[in-house]
């Protein structure tokens, strides 16, 4: 085993942490028809998995230098894996079938949550000439993740029958079981000795710590912003048909977002990360706002998918800057970082959807365009050199 099979093991995991978070939207209609649940807790399906990976990033940080990163990784392969597992079973099990899905996001939440936390440190700390090339590759595998999900899982129910959902979960439990295994193998590079780690106390001193938690909630709202409605803005909005919609919305926008980040893997080293940062938050707030007022149908699925190609490297390159400027911030940086992109994750596609309820998801992406305008701002107290 090389540091090659630990990439691999980690893009996995990244795969993972997609299937976790894309699949169940998928059921929702089907759990409308068989369980009689309304709009309202469907959506509060998608604040739990997001407010427990939220918990667990913070979490995170009292217990992975501890214990280390290989049973830490390890743990939340069981979870991711447990909680797929229980959602095939508990909500035939239970006599509330709603009660069995809030058990089993709990569960799998709590492995992507720590996926999340771990797998970008984790290659972070391995030796390499092209780091912030590395960190790029490894966020593809996320969109590469939620493209087969999407995929894949529309495929498999149309051929099992929507009665058999709950195969599905079980099928894709088996890849956190078998990275459970990989990640047992695999050679690590053990976080840094705690006298050697940054403490936090200095990091919140730091201007630039603080900014960089800003861009992390601006890059987490603005994707998810986008990636969460575009379906229902395409089928709603632009009167799409359904297919369409998800092929043309949340499909491309992972694809151009996957594309992006595979390109600045090979590219990077030609454009300073803060002027790629930059240009992308530039390009998201003019296909936010293409979206929203271009009176073209065409035009307005352009500006959604090429928005997925805007919030690329938004992510990774958060995290690369951040890795550099604080060499020494160790897994209690990456995990208050990654809490803050859960925190724009959560509160982004919310604030679009509650403007979208008054007037409409044009307005709600119109509005939108302010996460990557803040981002923008944000990036100002990011210095040129490495200093904090």
């Amino acid at each position: 085993m090389t540091y090659r099979h630990t990439r691999f093991a980690c893009y996995i995991g990244y795969i993972i942490q997609a299937v976790i978070n894309n699949f169940l939207p998928i059921l929702f209609v089907i759990f409308q028809t068989d369980y009689a649940i309304g709009y309202e807790a469907l959506g509060n399906l998608i604040l739990i998995n997001f407010l427990t990976q939220l918990a667990v990033d913070i979490a995170s940080i009292l217990f992975v230098d501890r214990i280390g990163y290989r049973k830490s990784v390890q743990l939340a392969n069981v979870f991711s894996a447990l909680g797929l597992i229980c959602l095939g079973v508990l909500p035939q099990l239970l006599s509330s079938a709603y009660a069995g899905l809030v058990i089993s996001i709990l569960l799998y939440a709590t492995g992507s949550g720590l996926i999340e936390v771990l797998v970008s440190p984790i290659v972070e700390a391995l030796p390499s000439d092209n780091k912030t090339g590395n960190m790029s590759l490894l966020h593809s595998f996320y969109c590469w993740g939620q493209v087969l999900t999407i995929a894949l899982s529309t495929v498999a129910l149309r051929l099992i029958g929507q009665g058999n959902w709950w195969i599905l979960p079980m099928l894709w439990a088996v890849l956190p079981i078998c990275n459970f295994f990989f990640f047992a193998s695999v050679p690590l590079v053990d976080p840094p000795p705690e006298e050697e780690r940054m403490p936090l106390k200095r990091m919140f001193r730091s201007r630039v710590f603080w900014a960089a938690m800003v861009l992390m909630a601006c890059a987490g709202a603005a994707e998810l912003s986008m990636s969460q409605w575009a379906s229902m803005f395409a089928e709603q909005a632009l009167g799409v048909p359904k297919m369409v919609g998800d092929l043309l919305g949340p499909c491309a926008f992972a694809v151009f977002m996957g594309t992006g980040r595979v390109l600045y893997a090979f590219f990077n080293n030609r454009i300073p990360m803060k002027v790629a940062l930059a240009l992308c938050a530039g390009l998201c707030a003019l296909c936010y706002f293409t979206a929203a007022v271009s009176k073209s149908a065409v035009l307005s699925l352009i500006g959604c998918a090429l928005c997925g190609f805007s919030v690329s490297i938004l992510w990774p390159g958060i995290f690369s800057l951040s890795a550099r400027v604080f060499p020494g911030g160790g897994t209690a940086m990456f995990s208050i970082l990654a809490m803050c992109g859960d925190l724009g994750c959560a509160g982004g596609p919310w604030l679009t959807g509650l403007i979208a309820e008054r007037w409409g998801l044009n307005m709600g992406f119109l509005a939108s365009v302010a996460f990557p305008l803040i981002l923008l701002i944000a990036l100002i107290g990011i210095p040129r050199q490495n200093k904090a």
